[in-house]
């Protein structure tokens, strides 16, 4: 007996999501434990399996100024979403070269999505870069689209 496939779930929509700070284990500047931010608009588009998630206003306009963009490109999987944003925008620490990508882990409950997006960076190699390798910092997000 073969078992069913199931369809991904229709996460497209335009959300308001509020974003709190977990760890900062990268020390990043104006990221702070505990503290949210709320009301940043999010569009997510979805055809099949993939999905874009775009973050727009002032806080894809930070994203765009830290990271070189705002939009996370992945997959739908059930109810869950996974994306990448690929950072461009490069650091400098004495002989220290990186950017930062951000991982975006979502799951959508009716008309809700939270998750969590790691923000890990990608460097050089330099032993200069020693104090951020494999570091991670963590945000918590949940938001809501209107009824579907």
């Amino acid at each position: 007996m073969l078992a069913a496939c199931s369809s991904p779930a229709n996460v497209a929509g335009n959300y308001t999501v509020d974003l709190t700070d977990e760890a900062n284990g990268c020390n990043l500047s104006n990221f702070t434990q505990g503290q949210s931010t709320s009301g940043v608009s999010v569009s997510i588009t979805q055809k099949d399996s993939d999905v874009t998630v775009a973050v727009t206003g002032v806080a894809g306009a930070y994203l765009m100024t830290v990271l070189g963009s705002s939009t996370f490109d992945g997959s739908v999987s059930g109810d869950g979403f996974d994306a990448k944003l690929i950072g461009t925008t490069a650091g400098h620490s004495s002989n220290c070269t990186f950017t930062f990508d951000a991982d975006l882990h979502g799951d959508l409950a009716k008309d809700s999505i939270s998750g969590t997006i790691d923000y890990t960076p990608q460097t050089n190699g330099s032993p200069d870069c020693s104090t951020i390798m494999g570091c991670t910092s963590t945000q918590n997000f949940s938001g809501t689209r209107p009824p579907q």
